[in-house]
């Protein structure tokens, strides 16, 4: 389990396939020579696990299922990645409950200046929206945000200038493709209100 708080970027040393899915190789500077085998990180939101580290590089394993459910597959050597570490028992919790389990991808609509902050728009695929509430909590790119406006198929967060700072969201173009992953109490309300109305 995550939090959302990225704590630092990475870049991708290689990514190479392997089997029916490939193998991700990423410089993590400080954060991954905390590492051990079998540790859990979430890269650009989705929970991987350490399979080798070589000082501050990382390898990771993605199945097929990961390659197709996120970005990742796109990855080249250069790429910059947002790192988190699993989070620990007594670790403060300054985000949201982030799994690192990405439910689909988003499309970076649109991003304006807005004083020192930049309101962006993402575009989803409708079912994602469903999921979604106005000031609720969203992980993008494993960044924990709060949706400032939310339509049928987009919405919208602003970014501070430390998250743009930080994070890959401060040089992410319109039209980069990004992970999306919805509040896991919003899944859980919309399950509930499915399975009620199936119970009718």
């Amino acid at each position: 389990m995550f939090t959302g708080i990225v704590e630092r970027m990475g870049t991708v040393v290689a990514h190479e396939p392997a089997g029916h899915g490939s193998r991700l190789v990423v410089a993590a500077g400080p954060l991954g020579e905390r590492q051990r085998i079998g540790d859990s990180v979430a890269v650009s939101g989705v929970c991987l696990t350490v399979v080798e580290r070589h000082g501050d590089k990382l390898t990771f394993d993605l199945s097929p299922e990961t390659l197709q459910r996120t970005t990742l597959g796109e990855l080249q050597p250069g790429d910059v990645v947002n790192l988190e570490q699993a989070l620990r028992v007594g670790d403060p919790l300054g985000g949201h409950f982030v799994l690192g389990h990405v439910d689909g991808v988003g499309v970076l609509e649109r991003r304006h200046q807005e004083g020192e902050y930049e309101r962006v728009w993402f575009r989803v695929p409708p079912e994602l929206a469903l999921e979604m509430v106005r000031k609720g909590s969203v992980a993008v790119d494993g960044v924990s945000l709060t949706i400032v406006d939310l339509e049928q198929d987009r919405f919208s967060v602003a970014l501070i200038p430390h998250t743009l700072a930080v994070t890959t969201l401060g040089s992410k173009p319109e039209g980069a493709r990004v992970n999306i992953e919805t509040d896991v109490l919003g899944k859980y309300v919309l399950r509930l209100v499915r399975e009620l109305d199936l119970g009718r």
